[in-house]
């Protein structure tokens, strides 16, 4: 007894004192997953080997049963090391003279493979045996299933199930043929001599032997057995899923202390995003190079990204992430310059706007075919992506304002070094990335509301709190507009409010779209910034545009109805000051035939309580116009309030109470007049 309890705590402090060398199980690829969890592109371990993390519930319960039925059918109930099978192997090399049935388990299995060892003697069985009995004694049955099915060879650098089945079956192992369990459970015996990609007969005959083992048959029926045998086997090796390369190299420099990175992407998104940018690419000519993002306009999550036509075509700088390169937009931004002008009510859809040669203080601008199409409506400016009214227009609501509006979306396009916002902003004179670009897309698409387009890693916040991008009503006029471009020639009327654009240059071609839910932008041009005759918006991104929706397999969804007070109106039905919009010679706002400012709030002789008659806080008085020729300077008993005002709704705060007189003076010298009393 003392001798046997002495034993006992002797094999208990070896065991502690040379314990199986689990470790290495966890050297294993990392993975970049999309939001469902599907694998869109694995890493190799630092010894070049593929081994991705591979657990019983990853793969075919039918190949599970296979695997143990041939190779351990003990497994559940033996401790690591199976002394039936051992029994019988010792006779059968007794009587024969050699080895004709191996004993080794799944435990024993995967002691040899986190220890590796040189040979095959007999010392190195009963190591394996002895680590078999220590594994075993750390780790439950599933655990050690678990190692098998990440570890186990399958020729080359594969290792593990998943490995294998990407490899040869183009598929995660969740659902396999009988012949693919078959070929699976056979090749580790031999990984190297029974690689299908090398030697195809040997491994049908040694998948053959697996479907015709009286154990394996015994669970996939005889017939299916022989009809299993007849399946041809794969004769080539294929590549590991490499989707999304950009996003995933970042995330892994993100965090390389992880093996799994989640993301909000989605694989089937994702997968056709790239082959449309390949396919584009490939069709434009040598080394140009498409980039694409297309992002949820609620959350701003990204679904998918793609940051050239091919990661691994050096001809294209295909390394070379194009998503958030600064480059010249073209004429993408221009939306935002009409959608300032809507919400300061100098225009609306009908409104009359020139569209002919204009010099603003010795900026010439000038249309992209060199011609011009005299009076047009703003609804068709927009569309037809006039450079000249979309300057007048940006000369009235402001460069400088147009940025604080970009800023409210946390976009900060770059401006020429030392140059303050100019007109040149509405024709593509500042630098932007392709994500920024869609960022402001999506607070158009989202009524107005800025939206901050997350990294493509999951758990990033992405919404933004503060002042709209623009108001909601402008939004939808602008989105109304855009919904009404004619889509690419060749392409079908898909509901997609779009814009396109192109650089100085022919350098960059853009197009961004949206439906009612997602936002999709495009880019197209050289990395290195060299010119490509020939390229545009219109006739380069435009129809990619189209087609990445197209291939996306997203649902196009309609744009959102109007909002309360979004109404089409008609030329006829425009108040007279919103009929024609154009710019004097001065510079000055002017619309034809526009009566005199007049105050409609407060009116003459009102008394209006502000809070002055109780000694507390005054409120601010609303103060509203109509007429007159912006901009608007007010005076209250004769002194100027700070600021002139290009819009017909401004705010005063009395000094306090009794009689003021208010007056608005317009910019050709018109004025109106109201006095009031405050309480």
């Amino acid at each position: 007894m003392l001798l046997a309890t002495s034993l006992a705590f002797g094999l208990d402090a070896a065991d502690r004192a040379f314990p199986p060398p689990l470790e290495r199980a966890g050297d294993i690829s990392t993975e970049v997953l999309d939001a469902d969890g599907q694998l869109l592109r694995a890493f190799a371990t630092p010894d070049g080997r593929w081994r991705l993390r591979t657990t019983a519930k990853d793969v075919d319960p039918q190949f599970v049963r296979m695997l143990i039925a041939y190779e351990d059918q003990r497994f559940w109930q033996h401790r690591g090391v199976d002394p039936i099978a051992l029994a019988r192997a010792a006779i059968q090399l007794a009587t024969n003279g050699r080895i004709v049935s191996g004993a080794s388990t799944l435990s024993m299995q995967v002691a040899r493979l986190i220890e590796p060892r040189e040979g095959r003697s007999l010392t190195a069985k009963v190591q394996q045996l002895v680590r078999a009995l220590q594994i075993e004694r750390r780790l439950g049955k599933d655990q050690v299933l678990d190692l098998y099915l990440t570890l186990a060879p399958y020729g080359g650098n594969l290792e593990g199930v998943r490995s294998a089945s990407l490899a040869y079956f183009g598929k995660e192992p969740r659902r396999l043929t009988v012949a693919q369990s078959a070929l699976l459970v056979a090749l580790p015996q031999l990984p190297e001599r029974r690689r299908p990609d090398r030697n195809l007969t040997l491994a049908e005959a040694a998948r053959s032997r697996v479907l015709h083992r009286m154990a394996v048959e015994r669970i996939v029926g005889e017939g299916e057995a022989e009809r299993a045998a007849m399946a041809p086997i794969p004769s080539q090796r294929l590549r590991l899923p490499a989707h999304a390369a950009h996003l995933a190299e970042a995330a892994q420099r993100l965090r390389p202390d992880i093996r799994s990175h989640q993301t909000t992407l989605r694989r089937s998104v994702q997968q056709g995003l790239e082959t449309v940018a390949k396919d584009a690419a490939r069709k434009l000519g040598p080394k140009i190079s498409v980039a694409m993002i297309m992002a949820d306009i609620r959350t701003g999550e990204i679904v998918g990204e793609v940051g050239s036509a091919d990661y691994f075509d050096a001809s294209r700088s295909g390394w070379i992430d194009m998503t958030s390169n600064n480059r010249s937009p073209g004429s993408t931004l221009k939306p935002f310059i009409y959608g300032l002008a809507f919400e300061d009510g100098l225009v609306s859809q009908e409104t009359i706007i020139e569209d002919r040669p204009a010099d603003f203080f010795g900026y010439r601008p000038r249309n992209f075919d060199m011609s011009y199409q005299g009076d047009v409506s703003i609804r068709q400016a927009l569309q037809l992506s006039l450079n000249v009214p979309a300057v007048r227009l940006l000369d009235a609501v402001g460069p400088t304002r147009l940025m604080v509006r970009f800023r409210r979306a946390q976009v900060r396009p770059v401006l020429p070094p030392n140059e303050a916002p100019g007109l040149a902003i509405g024709l593509g004179g500042v630098g932007i990335t392709l994500k920024d670009l869609v960022q402001l897309y999506a607070g158009l698409a989202n009524r107005g509301r800025p939206v901050k387009l997350g990294e493509g890693i999951q758990g990033q916040p992405s919404a933004l709190e503060g002042e709209p991008l623009l108001e909601p009503v402008a939004a939808w006029h602008v989105a109304d507009i855009l919904a009404g471009v004619l889509p690419p020639v060749g392409a079908g009327q898909r509901g997609i409010a779009y814009k396109t654009g192109t650089s100085y240059g022919y350098r960059d071609a853009w197009s961004v779209g949206f439906d009612g839910t997602h936002v999709l932008g495009v880019w197209v041009g050289r990395p290195d910034n060299g010119a490509v005759p020939g390229l545009t918006g219109y006739g380069s991104a435009a129809p990619i545009l189209f087609e990445g929706f197209a291939k996306s397999g997203v649902v196009v969804t309609p744009l959102p109805q109007a909002p309360a007070g979004a109404v089409r109106i008609t030329q006829a039905q425009l108040p007279i000051s919103q009929r024609r919009f154009s710019i004097n010679a001065s510079g000055l706002i002017a619309s034809t035939r526009e009566p005199a400012p007049q105050i409609i709030y407060p009116p003459e002789g009102a008394r209006i309580e502000l809070g002055a008659a109780t000694g507390g806080e005054i409120m601010p008085l609303a103060l509203k116009l109509q007429g007159g020729r912006a901009p608007f300077r007010w005076l209250a008993n004769g002194r100027p309030l700070p600021e002139t005002s290009r819009r017909r709704i401004s705010q005063w705060v009395p000094d306090g109470g009794g009689y003021s007189t208010l007056t608005v003076i317009d910019s050709v010298g018109r004025a109106a007049s109201v006095r009031i009393f405050v309480d």
